[in-house]
């Protein structure tokens, strides 16, 4: 199947009793079993439930894995991944990560034993360099969040993987989508997505997606997964799997809507820089071209005011843009990474990275786009 086939197709089969095109909820907690151990293939949904296997299977499908599994919330898929790992392990990740990422990996995961370096994007050496014996995990998230930097996927995981096959490379893939790049077709081990956003693309769920290829790997996964119970219930996973019958079409809207967005910010005067892969004068738009098939909804800028006060002011004023947390609805939102995202990071780490005061982070929509610019206009004309 193509890809706009397998998001409506892609790892599903209508429901054996009723013929039901759409999987039903099976609103069940447990199943009926003819005698112990002897059942129809469920047995209690932390293990499985019809409705997250549907989903599950179309995870798969569109990253073009074998396994996969639907957690309660992004943040708990990550989770399950560091649960692979052993007390004295080292990650190498990036610095300019999702703070959330940030805040598991620094305040929950190191003092648990785990070790976290932090490098830059912008050089695969920077990797290498950082891989140690110890080491067990590459975490990588590209686009990353909000600056949108793009990391070599390709190229990363072949240079790690000839230094130690064993080194499992991770990426959140939650801003590109499948429908953008499939990093497992790159080599690496794991896909991760906030599944609450583009994938749900409603923002009415809370979920996340992990996605492998190997079949050792997967029964670790899935163990950790029933033991530990971070699942997603039916209802969420119904909803998610209507989300990706969508993602297609609604991703070449958010791509069009999103480069208009930015080649408007790049010509605006109060505007001093525009982060947008698409961009030419995006310092890593080569290798977006290269791995992406398109780039996406997410924009972020910087403010020539580069202060709280003139951030605040823009951020207050958008009448289609809602001010709100999260990414990757129908409808178009927008952020401030300071006192949002990445509250939780250390002001010296932020600004280390880039994330300023006057920073402002847009997930575009699939409204007209025309309106979108209007809205934009009048913000940065107060």
């Amino acid at each position: 199947m193509k890809f706009n086939t397998k998001t409506i197709h892609g790892g599903q089969k209508h429901e054996e009793s009723t013929g039901s095109v759409m999987t039903p909820i099976f609103q069940t907690s447990t199943y009926a079993q003819s005698s112990p151990g002897v059942h129809k293939g469920y047995e209690y949904s932390r293990g499985a439930n019809p409705t997250r296997t549907a989903l599950e299977n179309a995870f798969a499908s569109i990253e073009n894995g074998t396994h996969g599994f639907a957690f309660a919330s992004g943040l708990s898929a990550i989770d399950a991944v560091l649960r692979l790992l052993n007390p004295g392990d080292e990650i190498v990740t990036i610095s300019d990560l999702y703070g959330g990422t940030y805040r598991m990996f620094t305040q929950m995961f190191q003092k648990y034993g785990l070790k976290f370096q932090f490098v830059d994007i912008n050089e695969t050496d920077n990797f290498i360099n950082a891989v140690s014996s110890k080491t067990k995990l590459i975490w990588l998230e590209t686009p990353t969040n909000p600056l949108l930097k793009i990391a070599d996927i390709e190229e990363i995981t072949k240079a790690v993987k000839a230094k130690n096959a064993d080194i499992l490379v991770a990426v959140d893939n939650t801003f590109a989508t499948p429908y953008l790049q499939r990093p497992l077709d790159l080599g690496v081990d794991i896909v991760m997505h906030s599944a609450t956003k583009y994938l749900g693309g409603h923002s009415d769920l809370i979920m996340g997606a992990l996605i492998v290829k190997d079949e050792k790997l997967a029964k670790e996964i899935h163990f950790i997964q029933f033991a530990g119970g971070a699942i997603a219930g039916p209802m969420d996973s119904f909803l998610a799997l209507r989300g990706i019958k969508t993602l297609h079409i609604r991703m070449q809207r958010h791509c069009e809507n999103g480069r208009a967005v930015a080649e408007f910010l790049v010509k605006h005067p109060k505007i001093s820089e525009v982060f947008y892969p698409g961009l030419e004068s995006h310092p890593h738009h080569s290798t977006a071209k290269k791995q992406m098939d398109d780039f996406g909804g997410m924009v972020s800028f910087r403010l020539k005011d580069d202060c709280k006060e003139a951030a605040l002011q823009f951020l207050e004023s958008t009448k289609i843009f809602t001010l709100a947390e999260s990414l990757g609805g129908v409808e178009s939102l927008v952020n401030h990474s300071v006192t949002m995202t990445h509250g939780s990071m250390p002001e010296e780490e932020r600004l280390k990275i880039g994330i300023t005061d006057s920073l402002i982070r847009l997930s575009v929509g699939i409204e007209d786009v025309s309106d979108l610019l209007a809205d934009l206009e009048q913000a940065l004309s107060l």
